[in-house]
């Protein structure tokens, strides 16, 4: 009676280790993910002019940024968008000579504009390191008064397949075609913007975190049912 009570103690012992090991292991799929980030918060992209309480660079360094990670600029026509990865640029607050390869405008502003509309841009973090961002109307003076910041992109997991190798032909959106009803960038979005799933998940998932995180919980689950019929079957 006692080898057998010893023999059922240590199965018993075995197999909680066994399930604890699977707990964890189907729990981890769901600590990696894509994130989406809303620049300044509630407090949106304008600058200390208008919102004297923006602070973008604390923003920033709060939050850690990642490859296939989107920034959601919610602002105004009155306030643009500027992508660069030239420090050059970025520190005079002009891109008026920056290369097109390096620099980006996802949204111009419209200074003539008399009634601003809100707009709400993402933006694709697509290269690893530095990366900045800032407003270059009205001569580098929204940029100057606090509507710039820089973000350091890791490589995180890497870019999900959606944006993966673009078409050479789908222009800039700084290009002269840019703005075409055929070439509308699909980055341009609602205030309720939820980041892109994968390509093969789209009937699948609800959006390309969920679908990472429930893929990697019922592998784990349905392992821990083999488990435990194998250990009771014995």
């Amino acid at each position: 009676m006692g080898q057998s009570s010893g023999y059922y103690t240590s199965s018993a012992v075995q197999l909680f280790t066994i399930v604890s090991c699977l707990l964890v292991l189907s729990c981890a799929g769901s600590v990696a993910a894509y994130k989406n980030y809303t620049v300044g918060d509630s407090l949106g992209w304008f600058d200390t002019l208008e919102k004297p309480g923006v602070n973008y660079q604390k923003w920033a360094d709060s939050n850690n940024f990642s490859l296939g990670d989107f920034l959601l600029f919610n602002t105004d026509n009155n306030h643009s968008i500027i992508q660069t990865y030239n420090f050059t640029t970025y520190k005079l607050c002009d891109y008026d000579d920056a290369l097109q390869n390096d620099t980006i405008q996802w949204s111009a502003a419209d200074p003539s504009s008399t009634a601003p509309h809100p707009i709400s841009v993402a933006v694709p973090l697509l290269k690893e390191g530095m990366t900045y961002f800032f407003s270059s109307d009205y001569d580098g003076e929204q940029c100057n008064n606090g509507q710039r910041f820089k973000v350091n992109v890791t490589h995180g997991q890497g870019l999900p397949k959606s944006l993966q190798d673009p078409s050479d032909d789908a222009p800039a959106p700084n290009s002269p075609d840019f703005g075409s009803d055929d070439s509308a960038p699909e980055t341009i979005v609602p205030a309720n913007f939820n980041h892109p799933i994968e390509e093969d998940s789209d009937k699948d998932a609800a959006s390309g975190s969920g679908s990472i995180s429930f893929d990697g919980k019922f592998n784990g689950f349905f392992m821990l049912l083999q488990i435990v019929y194998i250990f009771f079957k014995l």
